[in-house]
């Protein structure tokens, strides 16, 4: 406490005093962000940008701007008001409780402290002096990996409600002279598509409207480069998201001098809020990184801090697996899923996922019509239970896994019919169902005891349960809660309230069963953010597995997630060979669905050795650095690297992503990047077809600086589809 305390003080003496002018730096060791206060006590952001070597000059930093314009506001506020003069797009906007409309913030305090993770947290506090209204902005700095998280807190003590219209968790101001984002469309099976444009005069505004399964039609993920396209090893460029699992917005404003204000927070449609005296309100967290390097060097130091001190068990091992889904559907049982079980072992995975369809006797799950929300055993399917599963596996060798859907429910089914009052519905409209289902009301504390109990309960009663793939279909559609409405609660909190239900759930099983692994699935790439994975150790980025989609998918989402949480199965969508589709999942978590026993004989023999050389060396792929080499976007193959922290190893992945007629991708060689170019190494092909021979000369030895300068060609073409090489240091 007393270290903390002294570097408390240290950090409060840092900011300079000038004529009455705060200057508040928020630094990591490569970027530097300057507050600063106004004469009349406003918050300006005045730089953002490389460090300064010498702190004596940040106060000569705002000389050089003419920001101001008297007509329009101050484009640079620190958290932009509405309803005095003000013309731009504000951070916060609210309604009084006396009716008034009006909010002016102005400087109070800061103070400055290390946490618990490394992090170094500088707290601002602004009030309005006209009323009791209170705003903290806090800027949560990781110095080593350039991350930074913002988010605001909200009270105030009038005598009764205020209404909160827009409540912003960030209002960053950047300058430059153009600037471009990549955004990312999503539709199911089509996630993660990248749209590049220039940023011109006016809004672009991104958002959510979904309540659950937020990210279904657009992706939060985001980047902004500065002066320029994002370039992967050049130029000034911040890659984040919000953490948050519900609805989102982002405005990005080109100001009349042609910088960028960024607004970023919950989505206020549909969402104002009743704020009562003395309540707080915490928004979510921006999460961001920020470069003058390029994309990569955000990447890796994004995914460095994700394994550190966001994901669950981050630097941990994963669940190797088969899945039965696309093996089975809905039509088995239990000798149908314990022949599966031989399948598992003899490709050399480590657990096997019950996939839907288990759960449900009055109105059985055998389709997607029937049964979600009556989470007990099938008899028919399984007469002996989910526990005799778990012990026939256990002696097969292989651990047990299963999926649920908690959070929603079918029209036809028990749960319904007698707790109709638990599904978020308009009493006055007719239901309208996404996947012939609904969503349970997570607002109501006796639905999140239903939810925690559903994992409770299997949990508990089958203690060697090794793994839950959690599932999330439905979005909200007629936004009701009889919960709030019985409470007197206002209908514009249920996205809100619907969220904070969700994350309620997820800590009582985490404090319950704080090790067992968990997928965040959501018909595939509806969720996946960094306030969840506080609670899942990985996520399902899409329905869509061919291959070839995936070369760009898992390129696009690389940006933002570390290969650890990122699952990627082998299924029989594509008529591409099963090497191909081995070797694209091979860059994330590796899965399968497929029924291992109707392979071919060479296919088996090659999948069942990929598995062991996947085994060999995913450490470097979950823990390791990556760099990409080879934009399938630009070029006709793709090269992706990772490098473990010793640079002693290393896994290149090559795919070829254009299968035109004669075509040879790789017609110059792959420049390798992170390795040391002083050690001496040998390059090897892994995941060798049965017949086939490498081109690859395993004993040739090359220095780091060769193969970083020079490159080595991984031969791509249409007879070779896919090479991954494997990098050794030589003793």
């Amino acid at each position: 406490m007393r270290r903390i305390y002294l570097l408390t003080i240290v950090l409060l003496l840092s900011a300079v005093v000038y004529a009455q002018e705060t200057i508040i730096p928020i630094s990591t060791n490569n970027n530097l962000m300057l507050l600063q206060t106004s004469r009349d006590g406003r918050l300006n952001t005045v730089y953002f940008g490389e460090p300064l070597v010498n702190e004596s000059e940040y106060a000569a930093v705002a000389r050089g701007y003419n920001l101001s314009d008297n007509n329009s506001a101050i484009n640079n506020a620190t958290y932009t008001t509405a309803g005095t003069w003000n013309l731009v797009e504000p951070a916060i906007e609210v309604i009084q409780s006396d009716g008034n409309t009006s909010l002016e913030l102005k400087y109070v305090s800061h103070s400055a402290e290390t946490t618990s993770d490394n992090a170094v947290l500088t707290t601002i506090v602004l009030e309005d002096a006209q009323y009791e209204f209170q705003v903290k902005l806090f800027y949560k700095a990781w110095t080593n990996e350039n991350v930074i998280e913002q988010w605001t807190e909200i009270k105030h003590n009038q005598k009764d409600a205020v209404t909160l219209k827009k409540f912003a968790s960030t209002n960053l101001f950047f300058t430059g002279n153009e600037f471009y984002l990549t955004s990312f469309g999503n539709e199911w099976a089509k996630e993660m598509q990248r749209n590049e444009e220039k940023l011109t005069r006016g809004i672009k505004s991104i958002d959510s409207k979904l309540g659950t399964r937020a990210h279904l039609l657009q992706s939060p993920n985001f980047i902004l480069s500065f002066d320029g396209k994002a370039a992967e090893n050049n130029g000034t460029v911040v890659l984040g998201q919000l953490a948050w699992s519900s609805n989102f917005r982002y405005d990005f404003e080109v100001d009349p001098q042609g910088n960028v204000r960024f607004i970023a927070g919950i989505n206020p449609f549909a969402s104002e809020y009743e704020l009562q005296p003395g309540e707080l309100f915490k928004t979510p967290g921006l999460v961001y990184v920020v470069s003058h390097k390029g994309t990569g060097e955000a990447s890796r130091n994004l995914h460095s801090w994700a394994r550190d001190y966001r994901v669950l068990d981050g630097n941990g091992e994963r669940l190797t697996l088969l899945n039965n889904w696309e093996a089975t559907y809905f039509d088995f049982d239990e000798d149908k899923l314990t022949a599966l079980f031989k399948d598992a072992k003899e490709l050399g995975v480590d657990l096997f996922l019950l996939d839907d369809g288990w759960f449900a006797n009055k109105y059985p799950r055998n389709g997607d019509t029937a049964g979600l929300g009556d989470w007990q055993e099938n008899k028919k399917k399984l007469p002996h239970g989910i526990g005799y599963l778990v012990e026939e596996a256990t002696k097969e060798g292989i651990k047990f896994g299963i999926w649920i859907e908690p959070e929603m429910v079918n029209p036809k089914s028990e749960l319904y019919e007698n707790h109709i009052d638990w599904v978020i519905r308009q009493p006055e409209r007719p239901e309208k169902y996404f996947r012939n289902q609904l969503v349970l009301d997570l607002s109501n504390p006796e639905v999140q005891d239903f939810v925690f109990g559903v994992v409770d309960k299997l949990l508990s009663e089958n203690p060697d349960l090794a793994f839950i793939k959690w599932d999330c279909n439905s979005v909200i559609y007629n936004a009701h809660s009889a919960y709030l409405e019985k409470e007197g609660i206002p209908q514009t909190h249920i996205y809100i309230e619907y969220t904070k239900g969700l994350y309620n759930v997820m800590e009582r099983v985490r404090e319950k069963f704080p090790k067992v692994p968990i997928m965040m699935c959501s018909g595939g790439g509806g969720r996946g953010d960094y306030e969840l994975f506080k609670y899942f150790t990985e996520f399902w980025p899409s329905d869509d597995t061919d291959p070839l989609e995936r070369v760009f998918m898992q390129w696009n989402y690389s940006y933002f997630f570390p290969s650890i949480v990122t699952d990627c199965h082998v299924t029989d969508w594509s008529d591409l060979s099963l090497k191909y589709r081995v070797d694209v999942s091979s860059m994330g978590k590796l899965g399968f669905d497929i029924v291992a026993h109707e392979l071919s004989e060479n296919d088996l023999i090659f999948a069942k050795q990929a598995v062991q050389n996947y085994h060999s060396f995913k450490d470097v792929v979950w823990h390791g650095d990556q760099y990409r080499l080879v934009n399938p976007y630009e070029n006709d193959f793709a090269s992706l690297m990772y490098v473990n922290e010793e640079k002693s190893r290393a896994v290149v992945f090559n795919y070829l992503s254009n299968f035109r007629y004669m075509q040879t991708a790789s017609v110059l060689p792959v420049k390798f990047a992170g390795l040391d170019p002083t050690k001496k190494y040998t390059i090897k092909e892994l995941n060798v077809y049965p017949g086939r021979r490498s081109w690859i000369d395993a004993e040739k030895v090359y220095s780091g600086d060769f193969l970083m300068k020079v490159g080595i060609n991984p031969h791509i073409t249409l007879r070779s589809t896919s090479v991954v090489l494997e990098v050794n240091e030589v003793e």
